[in-house]
């Protein structure tokens, strides 16, 4: 049912999380916004980390005010890039600033952040956790997890290509000729995708494994060796699409098959993550030591405790010669396209969301349901009752 709104207005704050220079709407999109129907305020200075001016932002129609809390009170709904529950060092700051029936849509850690969405709850906040859309063909355009995904693996190669004491490509000079660097993917979902096709760019040769032997066509096609093992497994997504957690016994045994793979490779990437869980161990500190002086991982998993066994976020380790990098939050360090791809997701969720000029709130619609956390004062997300074990389905609210 929709909610009558005399003028949609949409607020864009500044990112308040250290070191995120991301920006939720971009001055190149925001016409877009505009032309679907919805007004935008944004906070002074919120795009400048992202290269983005304020200047830029008024020559695209959009109305830039310079007090934070102004952009809360003109608008009915609020677009972060990092809502609190991904914003634990400073979101705490800007919960006095919603109202009641105000929506915010963001990324928000949602599966382990139940204080925080209890607290948008209380306050008759509308949450929307943009990372729990479900992947399916029609929520693709809004898929922000993908979008950033792929930044991150575009990234990492890059990382371990500067520390690595090799050149890429395979090159004949006339001082003779070098061999091509040997890059190993594990994880085929959108990151490591994006990792293989760009090491694949800069000329390495490359290999890749995932659980899912679906997956190995789509390897094949970037140019890249896909590792046979004789553990794949089919039930490795949940009906989300999103990675499910295996047995212990099961990463025992990838362990086993990967290191000799691992041992000569001179770039390890490694990308298996689950939502909501610590992120499985498929490098042990054995295998480590197995590698050549000079390699190096990239650990993309690094920010839920890693997948190599030494991995420390954000802090780059050198163990037995090999280095093993733990970034962390790595679309924030190529903002401007990383913002912009997110303001693309965003203009999509709200299309779907928006009709004649009012928000909807239909929850028999998947990807409302699955990403609507918070309303009418409750938890109202069936999946965060059943795991913060707060009651029935029947006392879900209703529009």
């Amino acid at each position: 049912m929709a909610e009558e709104i005399k003028q949609l207005i949409v607020g864009v704050p500044k990112e308040t999380f250290p070191n995120e220079h991301r920006v939720a709407v971009t001055a190149d999109i925001a016409p877009l916004f505009i032309k679907a129907g919805m007004q935008i305020v944004l906070e002074s200075g919120a795009g400048l980390n992202a290269g983005i001016t304020d200047e830029q932002y008024k020559n695209k129609g959009v109305e830039v005010v310079e007090n934070r809390k102004t952009v809360f009170d003109k608008s009915q709904i609020i677009l972060q890039v990092r809502g609190f529950g991904a914003n634990p060092v400073n979101g705490s700051s800007d919960l006095d600033l919603f109202r009641d029936n105000q929506s915010l849509i963001s990324f928000f850690e949602p599966l382990t952040a139940s204080n925080e969405i209890k607290a948008f709850a209380e306050r008759g906040v509308n949450l929307f956790a943009i990372e729990l859309l479900p992947r399916i063909t029609r929520a693709q355009s809004m898929d922000a997890l993908s979008s950033m995904a792929t930044i991150s693996g575009y990234k990492a190669v890059l990382l371990g290509a500067e520390l690595l004491p090799k050149i890429f490509p395979m090159l004949m000079t006339a001082a003779g000729t070098t061999a091509p660097a040997r890059v190993f993917v594990i994880g085929a979902g959108v990151a490591g995708l994006q990792a293989i096709a760009t090491a694949k760019r800069l000329g390495a040769v490359v290999k890749a494994y995932d659980v899912r032997p679906a997956v190995k066509e789509q390897v094949e096609s970037l140019g890249a060796a896909f590792v046979e093992m004789a553990i794949e497994a089919a039930d490795a997504e949940d009906k989300s699409g999103y990675a499910k957690e295996m047995g212990e016994e099961f990463y025992r045994k990838q362990r086993e098959l990967t290191k000799k793979v691992v041992a000569e490779s001179d770039i390890v990437i490694t990308t298996a993550a689950v939502p909501g869980k610590t992120a499985p161990v498929l490098i042990t500190a054995d295998m480590v030591e197995g590698m050549n002086r000079g390699s190096v991982i990239v650990d993309l998993a690094a920010e839920r405790g890693g997948n190599c066994e030494l991995t420390k976020p954000d802090e780059s380790v050198v163990k037995d010669g090999v280095t093993i990098l733990g970034p962390v939050n790595l679309p924030s360090t190529v903002p401007y396209h990383a913002s912009q791809m997110y303001s693309r997701n965003l203009l999509a969720f709200l299309r779907h969301l928006v009709k004649d000029g009012a928000m909807t709130f239909d929850e028999d619609d998947e990807i409302t349901r699955e990403t609507l956390l918070t309303r009418h004062g409750k938890i109202v997300n069936r999946r965060l009752r059943e795991l913060f074990g707060i009651g029935t389905d029947s006392e879900r609210s209703t529009n």
